[in-house]
């Protein structure tokens, strides 16, 4: 009998949050990742009761479950600018508060950037953020996930080194884990397209920072090419990665079973059918 395959996409909580679960069903997912509030605005309301139940309802629905929240894209955790760095950590634990009450599986957030820094002064940084957390991340059962970035201007995650740094310093006060974005990692230089390569860049990640933290993926391909350090998702088999990377992912025992979230282009309509792809894959392995 086969496990249970957990695969989806980051969906719209537009009209309310328990509308992401819905959406997921509709397109086929067994979980979804989403915004528990708008990602381009600084000030997000708590989590009210109602909501909850609204949100519990649709769980219980859906059956869908490993639910990720994306936090805001302008936080900055490294940030060197002091008004900057209070207001990304107030978002930040805002953020882990709304995920505690709705108990979601993960947190995942961009580790920061170091905008006029140097790369060690924005890990330290982010470091310390973190660490300013540890207390707040122990009250729910939400574990944080670190995603690798694609190295875009001066941001910090593109290199499995950056990954093993906070963790080292962080991951045994707080709980924290590893998303790996396909589509970053490809454009960070990290060659995926092939079991063979993808073999030498799991056995890399496990010495660098270990599989033990690999918690979920990204799944999208990259519309620029290997090295770029441009982020630009396509839909899968169709950028410079090409789909056997992703029937890799779907198949081999080191990451079958872990929940994997759809951020490609062009939204339901596409997931719906790589998601049916997806569960192809894993199903032939089986």
């Amino acid at each position: 009998m086969l496990d249970k395959i957990w695969i989806g996409a980051h969906t719209s909580a537009a009209g309310g949050l328990q509308n992401a679960l819905y959406e997921g069903r509709e397109i086929g997912a067994t979980a979804i990742q989403l915004f528990t509030r708008n990602q381009k605005q600084w000030q997000g309301k708590p989590i009210q009761p109602e909501e909850v139940a609204l949100w519990e309802k649709a769980l219980a629905e859906t059956g869908i479950g490993e639910v990720m929240s994306h936090d805001s894209y302008l936080i900055n955790l490294g940030s060197p600018n002091e008004e900057m760095l209070e207001k990304s950590r107030k978002a930040f634990r805002e953020e882990i508060e709304r995920c505690h009450a709705l108990k979601i599986d993960y947190m995942n957030f961009h580790p920061g950037a170091a905008t006029g820094s140097s790369e060690e002064a924005c890990l330290e940084k982010i470091v310390e953020s973190l660490l300013g957390v540890e207390g707040l991340a122990a009250e729910g059962k939400t574990k944080l996930l670190l995603e690798a970035t694609a190295g875009q201007g001066s941001s910090v995650g593109h290199r499995f080194e950056h990954l093993a740094f906070i963790l080292e310093r962080v991951g045994k006060r707080v709980p924290l884990g590893v998303c790996i974005d396909t589509c970053h990692i490809f454009a960070a230089g990290y060659d995926i397209r092939t079991e063979e390569s993808w073999l030498e860049v799991l056995g890399e990640f496990d010495r660098l920072v270990g599989l033990k933290h690999l918690c979920a993926f990204h799944l999208n391909d990259s519309c620029k090419d290997l090295g770029s350090r441009v982020d630009r998702h396509a839909p899968l088999g169709e950028g410079k990665i090409g789909m056997e990377a992703f029937r890799f992912v779907m198949t081999h025992p080191k990451t079958r079973a872990l929940p994997k979230y759809l951020e490609t282009p062009d939204g339901p309509p596409l997931w719906k059918k790589e998601i049916a792809q997806l569960k192809i894959f894993a199903e032939k392995k089986g």
